[in-house]
């Protein structure tokens, strides 16, 4: 596994990172990328939200090691997981409200601080302060995927009165830069944790200054501005409403919570799996994180005007990847046949898969759901979702480690079944609807935003 991990991660990174340069290159061309007063302030906005994606990535490789670590069992470690969760979509539903009536300077630096409390409490081995802590994760997570970009696009739009088209373009490279940023913190994660054998609550300690430079910075650096005081419980109606009287949007959110349930609850598994075979955890989490990267690169070569498919096609696509992955995995971890490279192998093309799914989700949400009920039906969205994930989380708590697990996977390729049928539905649905079809070959489109998972 240690060299396999090696020789993996160095493949994934060589191909991923030539696509993403070439394709870099040929975007430097833009009005965008020549206006000084707007790369000042792109500039200010990269520093801050790049140290705090850099301290969020650290925390991945070795949070279950971390409670392995600390000698508590997978029941256990799934527990403190789906207080994760929960806090999750508690605090996703209302993080909109919070930033646009406190201030979205004042969310961001409550992000550092309540994220730097969630990395000091992995110091403690009381099993409710790393439950506290996890809970504190969920609220931090809520925060930087929504607080971040709402503050730049208010000072983008409103305050410095930039054009509205060149808010693709920041988002577009700070999607690239998120993806060498996970890639750069699985190794030094790995270094710390690892190659100087400071243990798993290394790269927790590592995140600190981080935060703390990332609070510095916005305190420093940043203008408050607020966003509109909307009624909560009427945008859940609102996006409710849109949700049931549009079949397509009620077909991509099956899919949606289909298979980022999953995605959540591969998250909580691969450790366990590969880790008895003692595998280097921060390269192959840097593995899976060029993995996805890849298959952004490919999403976008795929959507180009050589190829020109539809990302209809390419979330197909990801959905059927997916389920082979599973299925896979179910043969890879039977308790009399572990094969741990193939675990390995399966892993990759979940993240591969991942990193085609995102965009092209990202391109459909936006085509359907009309942009005054975004907020409202991604609310609605996200219940499915995380419930999904917690009710698998309570299906491992009560089951035997090694049969839990094959289980497991067994019960996410019959969710990703569904989703099929969910995908072949919508593709029917649509497939002569051109308002869900990639423009023309050089005209303008805006790009999705930075992925949550």
């Amino acid at each position: 596994m240690l060299i396999a991990a090696y020789i993996s991660f160095l493949i994934l990174l060589a191909l991923c990172l030539g696509l993403e340069l070439s394709a870099c290159r040929s975007k430097l061309s833009g009005s965008s990328c020549t206006n000084p007063a707007f790369l000042k302030f792109q500039l200010s906005y990269y520093q801050v939200y790049f140290l705090a994606l850099a301290a969020d990535w650290l925390q991945g490789p070795y949070l279950y090691k971390l409670y392995l670590h600390y000698q508590f069992l997978e029941s256990q470690i799934a527990i403190i997981y789906v207080c994760g969760f929960a806090s999750s979509v508690l605090f996703g539903l209302v993080s909109t409200s919070l930033a646009d009536r406190l201030g979205r300077k004042k969310t961001c630096i409550l992000f550092s601080l309540t994220y730097s409390v969630c990395c000091l409490t992995k110091l403690s081995r009381d099993y409710f302060v790393l439950i506290v802590g996890r809970i504190l994760g969920g609220l931090s997570t809520a925060l930087l995927f929504f607080a971040f970009e709402a503050w730049y696009i208010h000072e983008h739009v409103e305050r410095l009165d930039f054009p509205p088209e060149w808010i693709g373009a920041t988002f577009s490279r700070a999607a690239f830069w998120n993806g060498v940023i996970a890639i750069g913190a699985g190794v030094v994660a790995n270094f710390f944790a690892e190659w100087l054998m400071l243990g798993p609550v290394a790269p927790f300690m590592v995140s600190i200054p981080f935060l703390v430079l990332t609070g510095v910075f916005i305190m420093k650096n940043w203008d408050e501005n607020f966003g509109k005081k909307n009624n909560f419980s009427r945008t859940c109606v609102e996006g409710l409403r849109c949700l049931l009287s549009d079949r397509r949007v009620l077909l991509l959110g099956t899919i949606q919570a289909l298979f980022e349930s999953v995605i959540y609850i591969f998250i909580f598994l691969w450790t366990p799996v590969l880790d008895p075979h003692q595998p280097p955890l921060g390269i192959v989490f840097s593995s899976f994180m060029a993995a996805s990267m890849l298959g952004s690169s490919l999403y976008r070569i795929a959507t180009s005007k050589k190829y020109h498919l539809q990302p209809i096609h390419i979330l197909s696509l990801s959905v059927l990847m997916l389920f082979f992955s599973l299925f896979m995995l179910t043969f890879s971890t039977h308790p009399s046949q572990e094969n741990p490279s193939e675990s390995f192998l399966a892993f990759l093309l979940i993240e591969l898969a991942c990193g085609l799914y995102f965009p092209a989700m990202g391109f459909l949400r936006q085509k359907v759901i009309p942009e005054k009920d975004q907020v409202g039906v991604l609310n609605w969205f996200r219940v499915p979702l995380n419930l999904l994930a917690c009710l698998g989380m309570l299906i491992l708590h009560d089951s035997d480690y090694k049969t839990g697990t094959r289980n497991m996977f067994s019960i996410c390729a019959v969710m990703m079944v569904m989703a099929l049928l969910a995908v072949v539905s919508l593709f029917s649905l649509v497939r002569n609807d051109a308002e869900l079809k990639m423009p023309p070959p050089g005209q303008s489109q805006q790009l999705p935003s930075t992925p949550e998972l």
